[in-house]
């Protein structure tokens, strides 16, 4: 496919200092620079072909966290895990592997490896949005996942496929009375000497009036976890009816969080640049704008990203909400 993902027109900030132009339509001869010197991104391939997978119970396989497994876990099923679930009922945390980050990658052949019924720890609905953080003190993947929405869980492992149970490490209680979930938390590490913390989690909250935020939290150890009590970015100050799906990212001394600008339907991913100390509110626009066509049709969503071969890629959620596969795209 040669079409390439355009950046939109981005949007001014007041105050931010910042240049931004229009840039060119899908089909264009060349891409151009994306905000905060990131590089544009060329649709690849789906990172496989979600109708031929044995556990795909409800059409969607979605929330894509790839990791690299090179000196982290001993005689793995390939050089790169790709983490991925439905999210609808039954929901289940999947896996599948492979050798490049341009695919393919091959089902794990009992997924789900986490169910929506552990005992004795709980029965929900569904389990979703994994995200696995390679903690190199503890030489464990660690792994947070949703389930109901209200509740995000970690379970660890030393093989990335194998998890014990740990805690709930998020829920609607330990937000401001009203939130009605916290859920597609992602985790990083980001060094916060003024708060004691070397972890940030950033997840989307919603409340009462379907009004959804990104919110972020600070931890010593990517255990125990203090909230911030008001959201790190609000939809009506970047354009957005609701927010979703976000991911830190860094560049140029700086850290920034993508993050999906309409969860229930199409839309771009934005940025926004927090800083290292996550003081800062730049919103910067759109970081990666949907192809038209499939597998996109016109939504992307929920970015992982990684490097091979001094090749930078993004895998992403595409297509329509619940519907959705997942692509590999790789920078330009």
């Amino acid at each position: 496919m040669t079409d390439i993902s355009r950046r939109a027109a981005l949007r001014a900030v007041a105050g931010a200092g910042v240049s931004l132009a229009a840039l060119p339509m899908l089909g264009a001869v060349s891409a151009s620079a994306a905000p905060a010197g990131f590089p544009d991104y060329r649709y690849l391939r789906t990172a496989f072909d979600k109708t031929k997978f044995r556990y795909n119970p409800t059409g969607e396989l979605i929330f894509p966290c790839i990791r690299g497994t090179a000196g982290r876990v001993a005689n793995p099923l390939g050089r790169y895990y790709l983490y991925y679930a439905p999210h609808d009922a039954p929901g289940g945390i999947c896996l599948c592997y492979g050798d490049s980050l341009e695919g393919p990658f091959t089902e794990y052949p009992h997924n789900p490896i986490v169910k929506n019924v552990w005992s004795p720890y709980y029965t929900v609905s569904h389990v979703s949005s994994p995200h696995v953080l390679w903690n190199a003190q503890a030489g464990e993947m660690w792994l947070y996942f949703h389930g109901e929405n209200t509740t995000t869980r970690l379970a660890r492992s030393k093989d990335g496929v194998t998890f014990s149970y740990d805690k709930v490490v998020l829920s609607t209680s330990m937000l401001p009375a009203g939130t009605t979930e916290t859920s597609y938390a992602r985790v990083f590490e980001q060094n916060l000497p003024a708060l004691g913390a070397k972890y940030v989690m950033v997840f989307m909250i919603n409340n009462s009036t379907n009004h959804r935020t990104i919110g972020w939290g600070w931890s010593a150890d990517a255990r125990d976890w203090t909230f911030s009590q008001t959201p790190l970015i609000r939809p009506e100050e970047v354009g957005a009816s609701n927010l979703g799906s976000p991911a830190v990212v860094q560049r140029n001394n700086s850290t920034y969080v993508v993050y999906h600008e309409n969860i229930e339907a199409g839309g771009n991913m934005l940025i926004t640049e927090v800083g290292n100390d996550f003081s800062k509110r730049n919103h910067l626009g759109v970081f990666h704008a949907p192809l038209a066509g499939a597998p996109d049709n016109g939504r992307c969503a929920s970015a992982s990203f990684g490097t091979m071969d001094g090749k930078e890629y993004m895998f992403y959620e595409a297509g329509e909400r619940l519907a959705g596969s997942i692509a590999i795209a790789r920078a330009v």
